[in-house]
């Protein structure tokens, strides 16, 4: 088995086990040069190098098994960018961003992953205009990569005096930080702004221009990071998410064109896509994609939305069965 072991020995989950290969390696060829100068230790060399063999071996299925765990990683890494936006509806779209905002927060608390407010916009009502997250842990966006579209919401907003059910929208983006990306970003195609951090963190939060603004020209895709200490921080973070949604960009192009062709499709990741409704009159939310409701609303606002995230993981399997018949 042919292994790159310059390579091996730069990633740290390897580096151990390419050294003690690359010495095997040698101990071989010392054997077989042994064998080639006295064939009496013929014999006795042919044990050593099967002793060298086995070693070998165990050491190659130990490489390919954190081989097979890190392409998984990569293709559902254990950290994603989540963004909620209000859409129609005004006031009462804000609102509801902010429960879609909270509700993933709930159900990220209860799976043990780690949540992280990067960014946030607020209007008068306490609800978001826009606001991103950054969520770790296990499988989360093997978990969540299907939140992504339009989420829209039926009910009587508070402020209602007739009892009218008005729709509002929300877009939800959900933005896997894969470790490697294709893309390499001019720095002529930058814009950057500074500017101070609102809301907690002291004084230097308030009287330093820490928050950063990075615009890619061509794309106009915009990222806002703000929470991270220093202006330096900040930036990082900003250019680690637009090269991820640059990405992102790149790989929904390519699914557009390959749904196309499909006849049964959970939805192309295109967040403009009108994927869930939440109708509070009668207690029900639809997802369109596989034609399913639940009950219970107040619960699953509150994160318990396990059994709509299986419900959706089983019907992308079904669709790929279906399409291999």
């Amino acid at each position: 088995m042919n292994f790159d072991l310059e390579e091996l020995k730069k990633n740290h989950k390897t580096s151990y086990l390419a050294g003690e290969y690359e010495h095997l390696l040698r101990e071989e060829e010392k054997v077989n040069k042994m064998i080639e100068e006295d064939e009496s230790l013929r014999e006795l060399a042919v044990e050593e190098l099967q002793n060298i063999t086995f070693q070998k071996e165990a050491i190659e299925r130990q490489l390919e098994e954190i081989s097979k765990k890190d392409k998984e990683e990569e293709e559902f890494p254990n950290e994603i960018i989540l963004e909620v936006r209000a859409g129609a509806g005004g006031d009462e779209a804000s609102l509801f961003a902010w429960e879609l905002a909270h509700m993933y927060d709930r159900y990220a608390e209860d799976k043990g992953w780690s949540w992280k407010i990067l960014d946030e916009s607020k209007n008068e009502v306490g609800g978001y205009k826009e606001a991103s997250f950054e969520i770790r842990g296990k499988d989360v966006y093997r978990e969540l990569r299907y939140e992504t579209g339009v989420h829209r919401v039926q009910r009587v907003p508070a402020t209602e005096k007739n009892g009218r059910i008005h729709t509002s929208t929300a877009s939800v983006a959900v933005l896997p930080m894969r470790k490697k990306v294709s893309f390499v970003i001019n720095p002529a195609d930058l814009e950057m702004e500074y500017s101070r951090s609102g809301g907690a963190g002291g004084q230097n939060v308030n009287k330093v221009e820490t928050a950063v603004r990075l615009i890619h020209k061509p794309t106009g895709i915009d990222v806002r990071c703000t929470t991270e200490r220093s202006q330096l921080g900040n930036r990082e973070k900003a250019m680690e998410i637009l090269l991820s949604k640059l990405q992102l960009q790149k790989d929904e192009e390519e699914a557009k064109k390959y749904s196309a062709d499909r006849k049964n499709q959970i939805g192309t990741g295109d967040r403009s896509e009108k994927i869930r409704t939440y109708n509070f009159p009668q207690d029900r939310v639809t997802d369109h994609r596989i034609r399913q409701s639940w009950s219970n609303i107040p619960g699953l606002m509150e994160g318990k939305i396990t059994k709509i995230i299986e419900a959706l993981s089983e019907g992308v399997v079904g669709d790929a069965e279906s399409e291999e018949e």
